[in-house]
């Protein structure tokens, strides 16, 4: 009888509770492993999934030549102001660091200087506020073959950047950028005057003299440059007998021309360039005996990033983190929620 029992409770055991037993395991296993690849999914989808765009911030954008004002998503203007303000064959880390730099210079306009515009918030002329154009004008500038790699590259460098600005303390920064420094770029208090910004002070960059913009030369004939000079000073005499008719007073900190003196007018270095046509006030003088020859180096007014610079470190393998903290000292790149 014993041996009965135990042989019916191994035969139940192997042909009824077993194959339950291992027929529910895999199900179980399945299950769980289902649950795995959904949660593994669900985490790969949030992170891959590119930022939002804040398209709720719209730009009034007045145009210089006609006066109309046109709103655009704040992304999509940029896309001209990069366009227009700096050459697509750059490097995409510095196309990326103009893009960030553009936008944090809009929303500082935005913040403190809406009076500027009537009913706009920043105008297209690069000598007021920042250049632009349009996708159509852009399209007719560039070659035929490469506009549509060329927009859609400057597009892809916003789009990657959406939302980033560059603060200090928590701020907007007001984000001056320029073409070429010459080698070292400029205070911006030793150009305008009044606030010292802390984040715009002088820096070395490398690598700029290989960029058309960096050297430039404007010769004058000894009775024209005295009637540029008498345009704006209608008092100023020189007599060009003299040796030092025109000479350099002094230098700001990173070597450029802080006041020269024409005959008997010391002006600011800043006022001659404007006045003479050149292209940056990091200059010298040559005297000849007809004429004047100012040798420049760099182009723009050097405060801020210049923009061969971050190209240069760009190619020498600097992303847009490091270019834009070289040239703005002690700053941040946060998120920009809302103005």
């Amino acid at each position: 009888m014993k041996k009965f029992l135990l042989y019916f409770v191994g035969f139940v055991i192997i042909f009824f509770i077993a194959p339950a037993i291992c027929t529910a395991t895999p199900k179980n296993a399945q299950k769980e492993a289902i649950a795995e690849i959904e949660t593994e999914s669900e985490t790969k989808q949030t992170e891959e999934k590119p930022e939002e765009k804040n398209d709720s911030i719209k730009i009034k954008l007045i145009h210089s030549d006609s006066g109309t004002v046109e709103e655009l998503n704040l992304d999509e203007y940029l896309y001209g102001v990069v366009s227009a303000e700096m050459p697509a064959s750059y490097e995409t880390e510095a196309l990326k660091a103009q893009a960030i730099v553009a936008r944090t210079y809009t929303i500082y306009q935005i913040k403190h200087n809406s009076q500027k515009h009537e009913n706009a918030d920043i105008c297209d002329n690069y000598a007021c506020c920042q250049a632009w154009i349009s996708k159509e004008e852009r399209f007719t500038k560039w070659k035929q073959e490469e506009a549509e790699q060329n927009w859609n590259k400057i597009v892809d460098c916003v789009n990657s950047t959406t939302n980033k600005i560059v603060t200090y303390n928590g701020e907007p920064i007001n984000a001056f950028f320029h073409s070429n420094s010459g080698g070292i770029t400029e205070s911006s208090v030793n150009v305008w005057g009044g606030i010292d910004y802390p984040y715009l002070k002088a820096v070395e960059t490398a690598g700029e003299d290989g960029y058309t913009q960096f050297a430039s030369q404007v010769q004058l004939k000894k009775d024209e440059l005295l009637k540029k000079l008498k345009e704006t000073y209608s008092d100023c005499e020189i007599d060009f007998s003299k040796e030092d008719c025109v000479k350099i007073i002094d230098y700001t900190t990173s070597g450029r021309v802080k006041t020269i003196k024409f005959g008997n007018k010391e002006i600011a270095g800043t006022e001659a360039r404007k006045i003479l046509g050149l292209k940056s006030t990091n200059f010298i003088v040559e005297i000849g005996e007809n004429e004047i020859t100012f040798s420049v180096k760099g182009n723009g007014h050097g405060v801020g990033m210049s923009q061969t610079g971050a190209d240069s470190m760009a190619k020498s393998g600097a992303n847009y983190e490091e270019i834009i903290k070289h040239f703005y000292t002690n700053v941040e790149i946060t998120e920009l929620k809302s103005l």
